[in-house]
């Protein structure tokens, strides 16, 4: 049982340092920036750093990166929440920048020359240099350019400066670049998965619930049709005509005895009036005879 508890530590503790970024919300780094500050692109560099803080605070890649100490935090926002980043995972070109351009010098740095990049192999040791060997040789002519700023994070500061939950969201409104360095784009889908995995799972019952209303209303129509279908068996017509359905409804029953016997009608008509006229005359030889017979009364 030892053994075992022993070993799901060890198998713990390998994982947590294979993670390119160990994720600590909210951590305090101590240093505050209320405003979005100004960036300054570092010449011949992919990379901006903020000339007027008292920190080094740098942007590279969509992220914003800070050596406070002896640690490296990056954030996709300017001022937090930070994560920090082991030193095997800093991206080349953010170790690459020249000395003078820390505003806030850790004291290590000291006797370095300004327009170098710091050893960063005396200062993490040996192992560190020797998985890093070519991490400052690098073709100055294939430099890629900066990735553009997150500018619309000016109008956030003070007591309007997002949640968490709120920055994933507007980055993803306002912030379209595609990180390049792995560590970048691991930090941008944790976040994602963190504060809008919830949200998207509670919308999804709302969005299948109309697909699961209208698949027993489909089932009654289709029973109503069918009868309809073989209706028009009767009249010899095929199925799929939708004429024959409509002919039987527009000449009623009512019609048929009215056309045929409309020959007849007329014929009947003519005799009729034969007959009114025959019996006219009739009626007028009855009144003469009537006004005859009153004549002699009347005498």
């Amino acid at each position: 049982m030892r053994r075992t508890f022993i070993a799901l530590c060890m198998s713990l503790l390998c994982a947590a340092t294979a993670a390119p970024t160990h994720a600590a919300v909210s951590v305090s780094i101590g240093i505050n920036v209320p405003v979005y500050p100004q960036m300054v692109v570092v010449p011949g560099y992919p990379v901006y750093y903020a000339p007027t803080l008292g920190a080094n605070f740098f942007f590279y890649d969509g992220m914003y990166w800070v050596l406070q100490g002896d640690n490296w935090y990056m954030s996709s926002w300017y001022n937090g929440p930070w994560a920090i980043v082991e030193p095997a995972y800093v991206p080349y070109y953010v170790l690459r920048v020249p000395v003078r351009y820390y505003r806030a010098p850790p004291p290590y740095f000291r006797g370095w020359q300004p327009s170098a990049p710091p050893r960063w192999g005396n200062h993490w040791g040996p192992q560190w240099e020797q998985q890093h060997r070519d991490w400052n040789r690098w073709n100055r002519r294939a430099v890629p350019g900066p990735a553009p700023l997150p500018t619309y994070q000016r109008r956030y500061s003070g007591e309007r400066y997002p949640s968490a939950v709120q920055q994933t969201n507007l980055q993803t409104r306002n912030y379209h670049y595609q990180p390049r360095t792995e560590v970048a784009r691991q930090h941008v889908q944790q976040q994602q998965v963190e504060h809008r995995g919830p949200a998207v799972a509670q919308q999804r019952p709302q969005v299948e619930r109309p697909q699961t209303q209208r698949v027993p209303q489909m089932a009654p129509q289709h029973q109503q049709e069918r009868p309809m279908q073989q209706e028009p068996r009767g009249s010899g017509q095929p199925r799929h005509e939708a004429g024959p359905r409509i002919q039987p409804q527009q000449m009623p029953p009512q019609q048929a005895p009215m056309v045929v016997p409309n020959a007849p009608q007329h014929q009947q008509q003519g005799r009729a009036e034969q007959q009114e006229r025959g019996r006219g005359k009739g009626h007028g030889d009855e009144g003469k005879d009537k006004r005859e017979e009153g004549g002699p009364r009347g005498k």
